[in-house]
């Protein structure tokens, strides 16, 4: 036994299924969870010294790669100033203004601590500004664990009201939650016509990151703006893990879709716990205290946070070159995977959109939840096990995107594509 499984299985009598969120617990693989101790540009280490290619990038935020030294040094020169002040800071201003510059259509921002928060706060904003309760949501699109969207309308994706998938969320508060199905426009109108003046807003993941990769259909982001526009509801895009990973300006610059409310997580931060919601100055003075909105966090705006979020975008924002490369590094892993399932003679269907990626064990074209849940998980888990074994680290779930980083170079993608082409044949 490792060292990583003996740690887990003091950590199962300790915390609730020896982990403090339920994918890192390796359920879904089948397998205990590596326990890691440091990383550095793409790789990480676990408690026996084992070394992997990190795909998982810490779910996101590691565009760079891990322990950047801009991001690291940032972080060294607050932490002599003090690690929590509870009262604002310059870092804050110019986080703020530097978001209001890069992402199209925000003129204010409000910062908070997670992507769950910046959901659950972007969603009352919605419902504050607009007057009404309903709210529309997709099949397999995640949006953190705030009650109201833990919802999961099961077969029937044009649920009048959705069933709660979690215990502890009573009927009554998901009962405005109507579920639509992600690149079908006629299930959101659906819903919009079902409930006329109603729908305070439709939030979707830009791409929906969440049941592996899936991309919005040619012209569903758009056909989403539009309906918005003519139900008078507000468009939000949960850009948790699209923003700034897709392009400077997030999705609304990538796509050229104008959304009225963006969330964004940890990729503001470096990696540090760190959220935000934005948008229109006339929306966001809707927000405590100029508002009746409220919401508020004794950690928003935390200085190190703060302090890592400048360093990290800042370097977005000056090397916009840096897009190009990810993607193509994106492409290269992607072709690869897929040259390497047909030499095995396995069906597999590799979604790529940028530096985000996900293989599917099926023939199909993946381009709904549907399409996903009908891959082979199974399979999925033996490639994962199989990949590990060989120093690359994958989600540990098939909902789930690989992210590629800067760090990410081309000795890194043919030792992974060279355990994939083993893998495979195995399987």
């Amino acid at each position: 036994m490792g060292r990583s499984e003996e740690l887990f299985e003091q950590a199962c009598r300790l915390l609730p299924g020896g982990v403090n969120s339920p994918v890192r617990a390796y359920r879904a693989v089948g397998m205990a969870p590596r326990f890691i101790t440091r990383a550095d540009g793409a790789y990480l280490w676990d408690e026996d010294g084992r070394r992997y290619i990190d795909y998982v990038c810490s779910w996101g935020p590691m565009i760079l790669g891990h322990n950047h030294p801009v991001i690291r040094e940032a972080v060294e020169r607050a932490v002599k100033d003090g690690l929590s002040f509870g009262a604002p800071t310059r870092r804050e201003v110019e986080i703020a203004r530097l978001i209001t510059e890069m992402v199209p259509h925000v003129e204010m921002v409000r910062m908070v601590n997670s992507g769950t928060e910046a959901v659950m706060s972007a969603v009352r904003l919605a419902r504050g500004a607009t007057g009404r309760d309903k709210i529309i949501k997709f099949e397999g699109c995640y949006h953190g664990h705030s009650d109201c969207l833990l919802v999961n309308a099961g077969s029937s994706a044009l649920a009048d009201d959705g069933r709660p998938s979690s215990a502890g969320v009573p009927q009554d508060i998901v009962r405005h939650t109507l579920t639509a199905r992600f690149n079908d426009l006629a299930s959101v109108e659906a819903l919009i016509d079902a409930w006329p003046g109603q729908i305070a807003c439709v939030i979707v993941e830009p791409v929906a990151a969440n049941m592996g990769v899936v991309g919005p259909a040619p012209g569903f982001l758009q056909g989403l703006r539009d309906l918005c526009d003519r139900s008078g509801a507000l468009l939000i895009f949960d850009e948790v893990i699209t923003g700034f990973r897709l392009a400077p300006g997030g999705a609304q610059q990538y796509f050229g879709v104008r959304a009225d409310l963006v969330t964004f997580g940890k990729i503001i931060g470096g990696g540090m716990p760190v959220g935000a919601y934005c948008g229109s100055r006339a929306l966001m003075e809707q927000v405590a205290p100029c508002g009746p909105v409220y919401q508020a966090g004794t950690l928003s705006g935390n200085p190190v946070a703060m302090a890592a979020g400048l360093a990290q975008l800042g370097y977005l924002r000056d090397h916009p070159d840096l897009y190009d490369r990810l993607a193509e590094t994106g492409r290269q892993l992607a072709d690869g995977l897929r040259a390497a399932a047909k030499e095995a003679g396995t069906a597999v269907t590799i979604n790529q959109i940028g530096s985000l990626l996900a293989p599917f064990f099926t023939p199909d074209a993946v381009t709904t939840f549907t399409d996903a849940k009908g891959s082979d998980l199974g399979r999925y888990a033996r490639y994962f096990r199989g990949m590990l074994e060989r120093g690359i680290a994958l989600a540990p779930a098939q909902f789930e995107a690989m992210f590629v980083s800067a760090a990410h170079g081309q000795m890194e993608i043919g030792a992974t594509l060279a355990a994939a082409r083993e893998v495979l044949r195995a399987l």
